[in-house]
């Protein structure tokens, strides 16, 4: 399948010193958030653009992502030793320059982030300037993405969260659960959450986690694909806007 040609404004995005950082929490035993992170990466590397999905190595979780090293239609995966998010921030950097130097039409480097380091640390919370959480319509997985949200906005008034609904059985449920957090944010938080839409959860999510190979690529037509595929030229256009580019 051939990549849209970006424009003039994308192009510019070669030329910065390092690609966008995008945060998305994912826990060491979270299967269903890191398969939504990973095809993301590979959805955005399907429109064209330099697409990495870094997290942490460890023992615990190993399981959650494909090799270390090159992925399908030029995407990437990039595991790293780190012990805290300073560190992780870090190398995290180090990815975003060596491959703003190396792309010729910019891109983003998604980082997995363990959600317990999401509370106030001594470095590294350049990392949580823009973030993604991927949540279900679930009340506790609700609360549960209220208080991610508030770890990452309360310190910082520079700092985005995006929200992207799964589990919902309608649109309007979908729309219900992010009015819902959003409204809870604002009142509390004095903070707006910007909407990434809804991922679909039929059987080819649960499918591709256990074939790991991407959606996008194996069931290109169905409703999971063409979700991850709206979510990622969403957070696509955010990247090539100043606020977080």
């Amino acid at each position: 399948m051939s990549t849209p040609h970006l424009g003039a404004r994308d192009r510019r995005l070669a030329h910065a010193a390092a690609l966008p950082l995008l945060a998305v929490p994912v826990g060491t035993r979270d299967v269903v958030r890191a398969a939504f992170a990973w095809n993301l990466v590979v959805e955005i590397a399907r429109l064209g653009a330099s697409a990495t999905l870094l997290a942490p190595r460890s023992g615990e979780s190993s399981a959650l992502w494909p090799a270390d090293g090159p992925g399908p239609v030029g995407s990437s995966v990039a595991l790293v030793r780190a012990e805290n998010l300073k560190e992780l921030h870090r190398a995290a950097l180090d990815i975003a320059v060596t491959r703003a130097a190396d792309v010729p039409d910019g891109g983003i480097v998604v980082v997995c982030v363990p959600p317990q380091w999401l509370r106030p640390a001594d470095g590294g919370r350049e990392l949580l300037r823009w973030v993604l959480l991927f949540s279900s319509t679930d009340r506790r997985d609700l609360l549960e993405s209220y208080s991610l949200a508030k770890q990452v906005l309360a310190p910082d008034d520079r700092a985005r969260v995006g929200i992207a609904i799964h589990g919902a059985r309608s649109i309007d449920e979908a729309r219900h659960a992010f009015d819902h957090l959003a409204d809870v944010a604002q009142r509390h938080l004095d903070r707006p959450l910007d909407s990434y839409g809804l991922l679909v959860d039929d059987l080819h999510v649960y499918r591709a986690i256990v074939s790991r190979r991407p959606i996008g690529i194996e069931h290109p037509q169905s409703p999971a694909a063409r979700a991850l595929r709206d979510v990622a030229q969403m957070v696509l256009e955010d990247a090539r806007t100043p606020a977080v580019a």
